[in-house]
């Protein structure tokens, strides 16, 4: 058995590749495939010196930087690569990746952390976000994603099983396809993420500074609460932005290693999470940590944080909400228990991830072959 594991680029270490990591731990020997390779040496150390094999996409002008403004080549660039010498195909995809071609006698199993989220359901947010809902520029970017919706529906008959990473991105699959799911949480690395020995008085919110993660939000509600400490972990396009606004109350430390973000969740007093995401490893990992989160209830963190338990949900993206979600949380902080959060965490593990998975990949090889399928 030939297996290729499809990803849409490989730019940095985050959530979606600890699933190809985890792939390419089962799968030792398999091909992988990505739109563009431009991951630093720092993080390279999981594809254990495999050569990825990318698309044109790759050498087109400022790729590296720009590489999400070739979105509208992106299905074409997907569908050029050659699988045909592969057996089983497993996609890990956000994007594109679910849409390689292949054959009747290929499986190919489709790991979904999101149908393509700005071309579906929050297209209007996308566009208002990015500054581009208005104009030819506006004009141009619906257009674009309109086809991307129509491409996006008919690749979804290439895929022969679907795995969704959260229950909410089960039900996205099923609106978007018309196809059932199955439902595996995806791998978090518990093993460095354990409790500390000690809290101290300040939150912890850390994240990329994108319109979609909701740091400015959190900094505006914290710093209407001047006599409450944040530290804030992360950069990116909004950083600039966001830290002008902030009060003397927050504490911006930018970029930092992966020993310096679990050093601050261990001694925080509560991580501080406001995006809607497909899942969320964040907070998985500050859990992990023994401290609980206050996050925005919904998407993935309705699944990952048990509200009164492991954390607390306020029920709304504005500032107030959050703001009366830490006051809620300070009312009922002596409850939490660092060890039933921890116990929490444990239910998105590797092992339990690589166990599910297995099992999803062999009882579609089984049915495969019931139905005919040779290799």
């Amino acid at each position: 058995m030939r297996v290729a594991i499809v990803h849409e680029w490989l730019t940095m270490k985050a959530g979606s590749e600890a699933v190809v990591e985890s792939m390419l731990q089962m799968f030792p020997d398999a091909g992988v495939f990505a739109l563009v390779d431009f991951l630093p040496e720092k993080d390279r150390d999981f594809l254990k010196g495999r050569r990825v094999t990318t698309s044109f996409i790759q050498k087109l002008p400022f790729a590296r930087k720009k590489y999400r403004f070739y979105l509208p080549l992106m299905p074409l660039a997907v569908e050029q690569f050659d699988l045909s010498e592969y057996n089983l195909i497993l996609s890990s995809s956000h994007a594109v990746a679910k849409g390689v071609i292949t054959g009747p006698d290929q499986l190919h199993i489709s790991y979904v952390h999101s149908p393509v989220r700005y071309a579906w359901d929050l297209q209007h947010v996308y566009l208002k976000d990015t500054g581009i809902s208005r104009g030819l520029r506006g004009f141009f970017a619906r257009l674009v994603l309109h086809y991307i919706r129509m491409w996006d529906c008919r690749t979804g008959n290439g895929v022969d099983r679907f795995v969704a990473n959260s229950h909410y991105i089960a039900r996205r699959i099923r609106k978007v396809y018309g196809r059932d799911a199955d439902v595996i949480y995806p791998p978090v690395s518990l093993e460095q993420f354990v409790p500390g020995t000690r809290k101290e008085d300040f939150y912890l919110a850390a994240s990329r500074f994108v319109p979609y993660k909701k740091m400015a939000l959190i900094v505006e509600a914290f710093t209407r609460m001047p006599d409450k400490k944040l530290i804030v972990i992360g950069d990116g396009p909004d950083f600039a932005a966001v830290k002008e606004k902030a009060g003397a109350n927050i504490t911006f430390l930018g970029y930092q290693p992966r020993d310096v973000l679990i050093d601050h969740m261990q001694r925080a007093k509560a991580f501080v999470f406001a995006a809607e995401e497909d899942f969320g490893i964040a907070p998985v990992e500050a859990q992990a940590c023994g401290t609980p989160v206050i996050a925005f209830g919904k998407g993935g963190a309705l699944e990952t944080v048990i509200d009164g338990e492991t954390g607390v949900l306020f029920p709304r993206q504005t500032p107030e909400s959050l703001i009366e979600g830490v006051a809620r949380f300070e009312r009922i902080a002596p409850l939490f228990s660092a060890d039933k959060i921890r116990q929490n965490a444990e239910r998105f593990s590797t092992a339990l991830f690589k166990e599910r998975f297995g099992k999803v990949v062999d009882d579609a090889i089984c049915a495969f072959r019931e139905s005919g399928g040779t290799w």
